[in-house]
C-alpha cells in the first residue's frame, strides 16, 4: 500500500513538516522524516510530566504537596500562572495539570526545578529515547530568543528568526517525531510509569484546551484526541494519541516549520490535523 504524500500536503499549507504515527498495540507505523531532530517547544513538558509521575511512584515527592508561586517567580507566557499577578498556591499535581492543559510556562518551570532535567534525561535514555533531550526551561527559551535578537516577543523578521537557537535542535530541547510518538505509546500502554500514574497522565493530556491542530483532523464525537501542542516562531507542533470506538489507538507526532513568520496561520495549524488524519487512516486500512 502506497504511503500518503505528506510532503505535498505540508507544502500546500506553506510549511515543511515531519511526522510519525504508530498503532500503539500492533506497532504498525508510518512516517515522513520520522528521525529528523526537531525542536520540541512546549512538547518538552510531556517528558517532564512522565518523570514527575515516576518520582511520585518512587515516593520521592508527593503530588498533593502545596507550592506557593509568587509573581517574581513567573516565566513569560499568555496562560495560567504566567498570566496571573498575585501569589498562588497549588499542589504539584495541579501545577502539572496547568502545564499540560493550558501549556502554563510558569507551572512547567516550577516542576522542572523540583524534578530536575538530569532525571528527565536519564529516564528518556532508559527508555531508549536518546534523541530526546531537555536542557532549557520555558524561561530559558524566552531569554535565549531575547539574547539572540536583542528584543522580546514577538519575532517577525525572518533574518532574526534564522538566528534563534531555540529553533536549532542541538542547542535546545529536542526530539524526533518517532521518539515523541514512542513516549506517548509508553504512557498509553502503562509502561511509562505505574498504571495509576499513566491513567492520570492520559486524563490530563485529554484535557488540553486547544482543538485547532491535531484534533481538527478528527471532528467526531466518538473519536478521542489527547495531546500536547508546542509553538515557537515559525514552529508549530502537536503530539498525542487518537482513540477510536473500536479500540484502535494511534500515537501521532507532527512538527512543522512555516515559510512565513506570521503569528496567525490557520492553514499551518490545520495541516497538523490533516496530516495526522492521513497517517491514521493509512494505519487503519
Amino acid at each position: 500500500m502506497n504511503e500518503p504524500d505528506f510532503g505535498a500536503v505540508f507544502r500546500a499549507a506553506g510549511v515543511t513538516g515531519w511526522l510519525h504515527a504508530t498503532d500503539i498495540d500492533t506497532g504498525r507505523e508510518v512516517g515522513h522524516g520520522s528521525d529528523v531532530p526537531v525542536p520540541t517547544a512546549s512538547v518538552f513538558k510531556v517528558p517532564l510530566l512522565v518523570e514527575l509521575c515516576r518520582q511520585a511512584d518512587a515516593g520521592l515527592l508527593d503530588l498533593a504537596e502545596p507550592v506557593t508561586v509568587r509573581p517574581d517567580e513567573r516565566a513569560f507566557g499568555p496562560t495560567g500562572l504566567s498570566a496571573m499577578l498575585d501569589d498562588a498556591t497549588l499542589s504539584l499535581r495541579d501545577l502539572a495539570y496547568l502545564m499540560i492543559a493550558v501549556s502554563d510556562n510558569t507551572a512547567a518551570d516550577v516542576l522542572s526545578a523540583r524534578v530536575g532535567f538530569e532525571a528527565v534525561n536519564t529516564m528518556l535514555a532508559g527508555f531508549g529515547l536518546r534523541g530526546t533531550f531537555v536542557q532549557q526551561t520555558s524561561a530559558d527559551l524566552y531569554t535565549s530568543m531575547a539574547e539572540d535578537t536583542g528584543h522580546g516577543w514577538p519575532y517577525l523578521d525572518l533574518e532574526e528568526i534564522d538566528r534563534l537557537s531555540v529553533l536549532d535542535p542541538p542547542r535546545t530541547n529536542r526530539s524526533t517525531p518517532r521518539e515523541t510518538a514512542e513516549l506517548f505509546g509508553l504512557i498509553w500502554r502503562d509502561e511509562a510509569a505505574s498504571p495509576a500514574s499513566c491513567a492520570w497522565m492520559r486524563s490530563v493530556l485529554n484535557k488540553q484546551v486547544w482543538p485547532h491542530r491535531l484534533a481538527s483532523g478528527f471532528p467526531y464525537d466518538d473519536v478521542d484526541v489527547s495531546g500536547k501542542t508546542g509553538s515557537l516562531p515559525t514552529l508549530r507542533a502537536e503530539a498525542g494519541v487518537v482513540e477510536y470506538p473500536d479500540g484502535g489507538r494511534y500515537a501521532v507526532a507532527v512538527f512543522t516549520r512555516s515559510f512565513s513568520p506570521a503569528v496567525n496561520q490557520p492553514r499551518a495549524d490545520a495541516v497538523i490535523g490533516t496530516a495526522a488524519r492521513m497517517a491514521v487512516d493509512h494505519l487503519r486500512r
